[in-house]
């Protein structure tokens, strides 16, 4: 592998905490020190090509605060590349030659120390949302030694929340797999000694589908999720292959920053933390069945109560995510259905591996409800009309799935997320 070759600059302020971690990317072991910084552009939207370059771009940030946003070429299209343009920043991909630019019609100034992050598009296009490295920075305290996976897309909120969490503590080593290792990333894991893993549910999911026995070889002690919503059965099943690990969810997003982080093993949180007021904690309200969060880490131009757009639940003393409100609810006769509720029952059968839920146009009714789901090993006499009958014995008539397809693979896009 070779490493980004662009001159290295003198440092503009003090390296961060953890520039001696050790870091593996690209089958090489390296540290944060090692890495050159760039020469880019500031303001700079950096295109990076590889894992390795993105995290050069990120020590740059860190040491020199240039105006930075970090993505993948595929996650920006045409549409955005001529918006970044147009919003002053310098558009390059960064290689082992430095960025190749191309410039704005308008430059303007920098804002020094301003990140910006492209939220997934799970509410249409992606948009833009700014924070800085402290806001990023949500893991303060001491943390014990952990070698960490990550998994993400780089640039995204999830793959900064793993960087900076071994940018700014020691002790926080770093194993990043780039798209084309994702299927055989426990056995990178484990040779590197992963003991710290970070993936949304599907990439739980996935791993656990395609090979269970490789994952247990991964001496994991702490597993978090997060990104999508998580229910009861993938946590069950990460704590049947590590019962010793401490398994971790967190909500989270590029508008509010990480809000919720649970570890009681169950899936939401607890009724009793709506409302509550603890300085420099984010406050948690409902309304009208959706998350509202007032945050410290929320994103640059946000403040006070932001509505999420997650629809919650509250069941047995627990606030359950159960979707997006724009696509979690399907209108059956006018009776209301969660997909995120009948997913979580599909999810619950011992022979689905994965499930996704949505409506479909039907005559009389307007809406059905339909589904496509994963079946695991375990699959042996499962067919449509016994998960038919599983979802009949666990939810009102008018929710239980009128077609069920069984696809061959989970699906997963750049982001780690299904369209769930």
């Amino acid at each position: 592998m070779t490493v980004a070759t662009s001159r290295h600059l003198p440092p503009a302020s003090p390296e961060p905490a953890g520039v001696d971690n050790r870091l593996v990317v690209g089958g090489a072991t390296l540290a944060w020190r090692s890495l050159p910084t760039p020469t880019l552009p500031d303001p700079a939207a950096v295109l990076a090509r590889s894992a390795v370059h993105a995290l050069t771009a990120a020590r740059q940030h860190a040491v020199h605060g240039t105006e930075l946003l970090l993505s993948t070429a595929s996650r920006v299209d045409a549409v955005m590349r001529t918006e970044l343009l147009e919003a002053g920043f310098t558009v390059g991909v960064l290689d082992d030659d430095g960025v190749h630019p191309s410039a704005p019609a308008r430059p303007r100034a920098a804002e020094p120390g301003r990140l910006w992050l492209l939220t997934s598009g799970s509410t249409g296009r992606p948009k833009r949302v700014g924070h800085t490295l402290d806001t990023l920075t949500t893991v303060r305290a001491d943390q014990p030694d952990r070698t960490w996976l990550c998994p993400y897309a780089p640039g995204t909120y999830a793959w900064w929340q793993v960087v900076t969490l071994s940018l700014t503590q020691p002790g926080q080593h770093l194993v990043v797999v780039e798209p084309d290792e994702l299927d055989d990333w426990p056995t990178v894991a484990a040779t590197h000694g992963v003991d710290a893993a970070s993936g949304t549910p599907t990439f739980w999911r996935r791993t656990l589908y395609r090979d269970a026995e490789a994952l247990a070889r991964v001496p994991l002690r702490q597993i978090t999720l997060g990104g999508e919503p998580v229910d009861q059965a993938i946590l069950d099943q990460l704590r049947e292959v590590f019962p010793t690990a401490r398994i971790s969810w967190i909500y989270a997003s590029s508008e509010v920053g990480a809000s919720i982080v649970v570890h009681d093993g169950r899936a939401g949180f607890p009724v009793d933390w709506l409302g509550r007021n603890t300085p420099g904690r984010p406050t948690l309200s409902v309304h009208d069945d959706e998350l509202v969060v007032t945050s410290p880490y929320h994103g640059a131009g946000l403040a006070g109560p932001i509505r999420t757009g997650d629809r919650v639940q509250v069941l047995d003393g627990r606030v359950l995510i159960t979707g997006r409100l724009d696509s979690d609810e399907i209108n059956v006769g006018g009776s209301k259905v969660s997909a995120g509720v009948v997913r979580g029952v599909l999810a619950g059968h011992p022979a689905v591996a994965w499930a996704r839920v949505t409506g479909r146009r039907a005559p009389v009714l307007g809406r059905m409800v339909v589904a496509e789901v994963v079946l695991g090993p375990s699959s042996v006499d499962t067919d449509e009309a016994a998960l038919v009958r599983w979802c009949a014995d666990r939810l009102p008539e008018h929710a239980v799935p009128r077609r069920i397809r069984v696809l061959t693979d989970i699906p997963v896009k750049e982001t780690l997320k299904s369209d769930v």
